[in-house]
């Protein structure tokens, strides 16, 4: 599932391609695309035509395109598969293509939402007074949100009493971090994904914030992390921050920083890969 670099790639991508335009008409190919609206495939077609597409916006992995002249915005789920792509008038239909928009203009382009497993889709909703779609509104703000609060974190990370990957992944904590670079900000913090928050001290919980940064600026800086075609830009292309991953990935090669053998563990269904040398895991109270 994209994390939060994969996202910011795709918002940037629909600002340039899509903000302030105006929908002429959507249509929904496929009604799983849309089940998150209630009012069905026709009333969410229906709904945008007319209204003018604002700046994209993104908090974590949340991405949505306000309406300008409405107090609403379209949600986009992309789920595993989804892609928001945008193609010529003329290009040939993708074989999985769910919605499609088109805009009011003399340009040639249009935006299509393409899903393979049907995972993800397009949804309308109220915003709050903040500006967020109401359904997200319970999301944390992002560590490359300039107001979110390293103070706060640390405060909220020694109450929670859990372990370290697991808060990494709790979207009301911190948004925006995934599997993959939470094991990245690990291994580059030293610190063992069953870690417990409540041992963190401010010096130790702001290092870990700065290391999390650093490795989500850095993909961002290559388009994201691409594993398969899945993943791309609007303009079909992928990132490749895969060919700079330290842990994500790497089990039996060396550590880049000691050389020792990587490993992975199941966790929480999924995995987690760690350095068993430079991160070690935590004692086990007797």
């Amino acid at each position: 599932m994209p994390e939060l670099p994969e996202v910011e790639v795709v918002r940037r991508g629909l600002e340039r391609w899509v903000a302030h335009r105006t929908v002429a008409d959507a249509e929904v190919l496929h009604p799983r695309a849309v089940r998150r609206h209630l009012g069905g495939a026709d009333d969410f077609a229906h709904r945008l035509k007319g209204h003018r597409v604002g700046v994209p916006s993104r908090r974590g992995k949340y991405l949505w395109l306000p309406l300008e002249d409405t107090d609403q915005s379209i949600l986009a789920h992309l789920g595993m598969s989804g892609q928001l792509l945008v193609q010529p008038h003329t290009a040939p239909d993708e074989k999985h293509l769910r919605i499609r928009v088109r805009f009011a203009d003399a340009l040639d382009t249009e935006l299509r939402f393409v899903d393979q497993r049907t995972f993800g889709g397009l949804s309308l909703h109220d915003n709050t007074p903040d500006g967020l779609p109401d359904v997200i509104a319970h999301i944390a703000r992002d560590p490359l949100d300039p107001l979110f609060d390293d103070e706060a974190f640390h405060q909220a990370l020694r109450r929670k009493r859990t372990t370290i990957k697991r808060a990494l992944l709790d979207q009301s904590l911190i948004s925006g971090v995934g599997n993959i670079y939470a094991d990245e900000a690990l291994w580059r913090t030293r610190l063992h994904y069953d870690r417990p928050t409540a041992t963190f001290t401010r010096p130790r919980s702001l290092e870990l914030l700065g290391h999390v940064r650093d490795v989500m600026n850095a993909a961002l800086a290559v388009g994201g992390t691409s594993f398969d075609s899945l993943y791309v830009n609007v303009n079909g292309e992928s990132g490749y921050f895969d060919r700079s991953l330290d842990a994500y990935g790497r089990e039996g090669l060396p550590c880049k920083r000691c050389g020792t053998p990587m490993r992975r563990r199941p966790w929480m269904n999924r995995s987690s890969y760690f350095c068993p040398k430079c991160q070690r895991a935590p004692r086990v109270s007797s």
